[in-house]
């Protein structure tokens, strides 16, 4: 089957990609650069299937499942945080439960998300942290976004981001992460450490699915 010409990298910007998968009428690009997995920039879902997809999302922040959940992203994070930091949760949905436990960890956290906090003046400050869970996964243009997180760190401020490593080619038609219709990018370790080196940042693996990384000084 013939494809369209490679497109560059949504995450990395990289024009090195290849043809990776065609599945039930989408196809999936591969970045030859950062390793990244990525649905064709063509057959993005619209903003309306997307919202309409996260009100089936049931995230309680009193749902004490939920709350362990989110410790893995927490739990190494508030290791590295002095006390009393200034935070952003950026793409809260709903129910911002992590910035729920942040706060209740001393911390003081302002909510963005563009269906259900889309208070855009937040995207204006600067903050000593971000957490980005279950998020980065829907990002239609990761560069784009990963700059933005880039501005908004003060010096040697800390992205924390939560989002299922994808590890085996194998098993990704039939991965459950692949079948959320809007989860449209997939990364590896190995892209988080392009992410960073691209911005001069340093990368931790603290736990699977988990990369933290801190912008320098």
């Amino acid at each position: 089957m013939a494809h369209a010409k490679s497109h560059a990298c949504p995450v990395c910007r990289n024009p090195s990609t290849e043809h990776f998968l065609h599945i039930n009428e989408q196809d999936y690009w591969r970045c030859l650069e950062c390793d990244a997995r990525f649905l064709d920039h063509r057959q993005l879902p619209e903003a309306e299937e997307e919202h309409a997809h996260y009100l089936l999302h049931e995230n309680d922040p009193e749902d004490a499942r939920y709350r362990k959940f989110l410790e893995k992203l927490a739990t190494p994070l508030l290791e590295r945080l002095p006390a009393g930091m200034s935070g952003l949760d950026y793409g809260c949905g709903p129910g911002p439960a992590l910035a729920m436990m942040l706060r209740e960890a001393g911390h003081t956290v302002a909510l963005y998300d563009p269906f259900f906090q889309p208070d855009t003046a937040v995207l204006e400050r600067t903050y000593d942290f971000i957490t980005c869970t279950e998020t980065a996964e829907h990002f239609h243009d990761a560069a784009l976004e990963f700059d933005r997180f880039d501005k908004m760190l003060r010096p040697g401020g800390w992205l924390a981001v939560m989002t299922c490593f994808q590890t085996d080619d194998a098993r990704f038609a039939n991965w459950h992460y692949r079948h959320d219709p809007t989860h449209v990018v997939f990364y590896r370790a190995t892209t988080f450490a392009a992410i960073a080196a691209q911005r001069g940042w340093g990368c931790d693996i603290p736990v699977k699915d988990v990369a933290i990384m801190r912008k320098g000084k």
